[in-house]
C-alpha cells in the first residue's frame, strides 16, 4: 500500500506518523525540487511540532518555507500560488479521530501531489537520498499571517450579497471559521456551532456525518435558518442540513451542484462509486458525468479538462476548477447559500433529487490480502458479465440495467468496500448480496 493511500499520509500520531516521518517528507519535497514551500497545519494538538520537523527537512534541503500556521486545508492549497511557491504541506488528518494526524502535499494549482509525485517523494524516502545542503545554504522561514484574510476577501469578492439569508455554521472546531467570517460580510445572519479551533474535537467527532451533526440538525430545525453547513477538521469538507434539519446526503449535493454548474454539452467529474442520481439530473440540463477512481486527486485531474465544469465526492468534496483544483468547504458553503438564495427552499431543492436505493459496507481485509482477493473477485466477474458491464479504473464496478455494484479496496483502510445502488429496495439488497459473495467475506 502506498504511503499516501488516496488522501496523503493519515494515521494514529506515535505508530504511523511521527515527526521523523515528518522530517523525512520534508527532506524529500525539497530534494525533489521545490525550492519554496508553504506550510501549514490544522487545529490538531500535535499539528504544531509535526510542522516543526516537516519544516527542519525542508530547510535542511535549502527549500525556503513560508510558514501559515493554523489554517484551513483549502487555504492552504490557494496558498501555495498566492506566495509564489512551488509546493504546499498541509499538517492534517482531516475528518480522522482526534489521535491522528497527516501530512498532504499540493502544486501551485491547488491539486494536491498526484500519485506519480507521491511515488517519487516515497522513493526518495526510502533510499534515504536527501540534498542536505551546507550550513550557510539552508532554507529561510517566512510567514504569512493574511492568508485566512485572503481566503475570505476572495469568498466575499466572487459570491452576490446573501443578505436577507439565515445559516448556522458548524464549525467542528476545525478549522473552518472563515466560511462564518464570509457568510457574515456578504450579509447573511450567522449563527456558529463549536467555534473555538481544538484538535480534541470536544463537540462532536470530526468527521461531519448525520450522526455526528445532530446538533446542527436540531439547530436549524428550531429556528428560523434557511439552512445548515458543517465542516470537518480542515474544512477541505462541506456538508448540509436543510430548514427542517433534513440531513442531505451527498450525492444529492453532488447533484444540486452539479446542475448549478453545468450546461449543455458540460461535464462533471465523480468518483466511481457515485449514485446515478447524479447521472439523471445532469441529464436534465443536457450535461453528463465522467467518472473517476475515488478521491479528490483523481477528481481534481479529471477536473482540468476544458469541458469539465465541476468535480465533486459524495463526502463532501467539492471542486470549481475555475477557482481552484483543491476541495474548497468553505468555497462550497458559499456556493450553497447563493443557491438557496437564489431558487428559494433547500427543502424543496432536495425533494427534486429523488435518490434510488444505496447500500454501503465494507468486509476487513488485511493489507497483505488485498491485491488477491481483489484479483479473484475481477476474474469472477470477468468470467460472469459482458465486457461492457465493467469497469476497473478503481476496483470493481459491474453495471446492470437497473443499477450497479461496486468492490474496492479502501486506500486508507484495512477494508475492501462494498456498494450497490438500484431502484427498489428489493434489488439494491439483492445486489448488495451480490457483490458480498463476490468477496466472499461478511460485510457490514
Amino acid at each position: 500500500m502506498s504511503l499516501f493511500g488516496t488522501s496523503g499520509i493519515r494515521g494514529p500520531v506515535g505508530e504511523s506518523v511521527t515527526a521523523a516521518l515528518a522530517l523525512s517528507v520534508g527532506r524529500a519535497v525539497a530534494t525533489e525540487g521545490a525550492d519554496r514551500v508553504v506550510l501549514g497545519r490544522d487545529p490538531r494538538a500535535t499539528g504544531e511540532w509535526l510542522a516543526d520537523a516537516t519544516e527542519a527537512g525542508l530547510r535542511e534541503c535549502g527549500a525556503d518555507v513560508v510558514e501559515l500556521g493554523l489554517v484551513s486545508t483549502p487555504t492552504l492549497a490557494r496558498g501555495v500560488a498566492w506566495n509564489d511557491a512551488d509546493a504546499g504541506v498541509m499538517i492534517t488528518a482531516s475528518h480522522n479521530p482526534a489521535p491522528d494526524n497527516g501530512i498532504k502535499l499540493w502544486n501551485p494549482s491547488g491539486q494536491a501531489y498526484t500519485p506519480d509525485q507521491c511515488h517519487a517523494i516515497e522513493a526518495r524516502m526510502a533510499d534515504e537520498t536527501y540534498a542536505l545542503t551546507p550550513w550557510d545554504r539552508t532554507g529561510r522561514r517566512e510567514t504569512d499571517p493574511g492568508a485566512t484574510d485572503h481566503h475570505v476577501a476572495t469568498l466575499v469578492e466572487r459570491t452576490p450579497s446573501l443578505s436577507g439569508l439565515s445559516v448556522v455554521v458548524d464549525v467542528g472546531n476545525g478549522a473552518g471559521g472563515l466560511t462564518a467570517r464570509a457568510l457574515s460580510e456578504l450579509g447573511a445572519e450567522v449563527r456558529v456551532l463549536n467555534a473555538t479551533p481544538d484538535g480534541t474535537f470536544p463537540g462532536r467527532p470530526s468527521e461531519p456525518t448525520a450522526a455526528n451533526c445532530e446538533a446542527l440538525s436540531r439547530m436549524v430545525a428550531d429556528s428560523d435558518a434557511d439552512l445548515g453547513i458543517a465542516h470537518d477538521g480542515d474544512a477541505d469538507r462541506m456538508r448540509a442540513a436543510t430548514e427542517s434539519g433534513r440531513f442531505v446526503p451527498g450525492d444529492v449535493l453532488l447533484a444540486l451542484f452539479g446542475r448549478m454548474a453545468a450546461g449543455e454539452g458540460d461535464r462533471i467529474a465523480a468518483p466511481i462509486d457515485t449514485s446515478l442520481a447524479v447521472d439523471e439530473t445532469l441529464a436534465t440540463v443536457g450535461a453528463s458525468v465522467t467518472r473517476t477512481r475515488v478521491g479528490d486527486v483523481f477528481v481534481a485531474e479529471r477536473a482540468t479538462e476544458p469541458d469539465v465544469v465541476f468535480g465533486g465526492e459524495p463526502s463532501g468534496a467539492w471542486i470549481w476548477p475555475e477557482e481552484t483544483l483543491c476541495p474548497d468547504g468553505p468555497l462550497a458553503a458559499c456556493r450553497l447559500v447563493e443557491l438557496v438564495a437564489t431558487e428559494g427552499s433547500f427543502d424543496a431543492l432536495v425533494e427534486e433529487i429523488p435518490l434510488p436505493e444505496l447500500r454501503r459496507g465494507a468486509a476487513r481485509v488485511e493489507e497483505s490480502e488485498k491485491g488477491e482477493l481483489m484479483d479473484g473477485v475481477e476474474r469472477e466477474v470477468e468470467t460472469e458479465y459482458d465486457e461492457e458491464q465493467l469497469t476497473t479504473i478503481d476496483g470493481v464496478h459491474v453495471t446492470f440495467d437497473d443499477g450497479w455494484i461496486l468492490i474496492r479496496p479502501s486506500g486508507t483502510e484495512p477494508k475492501v468496500r462494498v456498494t450497490a445502488e438500484a431502484h427498489g429496495s428489493e434489488r439494491a439488497e439483492e445486489l448488495f448480496d451480490l457483490a458480498g459473495s463476490l468477496v466472499g467475506r461478511p460485510v457490514s
